[in-house]
């Protein structure tokens, strides 16, 4: 199901990543997906305006890093945070990895 209310298309995903904040760091699930930000399902607190490092594993190869603020808090379902800065490489990898899967749709 791709999510279509946001600017950037999300698509339903289910993606290991390990995001790590003020107060927290945890490992945990990507459950949708977009160039602009996601969703983590997450029982870890957050507040939204938080920055946090994210390490988002599109594959066996090595994650993609980047900075994320959170937006959005479901308590004890996770949050939504909009991606802010994206190390290297990891910008293009994750803008192919979401081309491909909507492509396949």
């Amino acid at each position: 199901m791709v999510y279509e209310k946001r600017k950037e298309q999300r698509l339903d995903v289910t993606l290991r990543v390990r995001w790590e904040g003020v107060l927290a760091q945890q490992d945990a699930t990507i459950a949708n997906l977009s160039t602009g930000g996601c969703f983590v399902l997450s029982g870890g607190e957050v507040t939204v305006n938080e920055l946090l490092r994210l390490e988002i594993f599109l594959s066996d190869a090595e994650p993609i890093r980047l900075w994320a603020e959170v937006v959005d808090t479901a308590d004890e379902i996770g949050f939504a945070v909009r991606f802010t800065s994206i190390e290297g490489d990891a910008q293009e990898r994750l803008a192919n990895f979401v081309a491909a899967a909507l492509g396949g749709k």
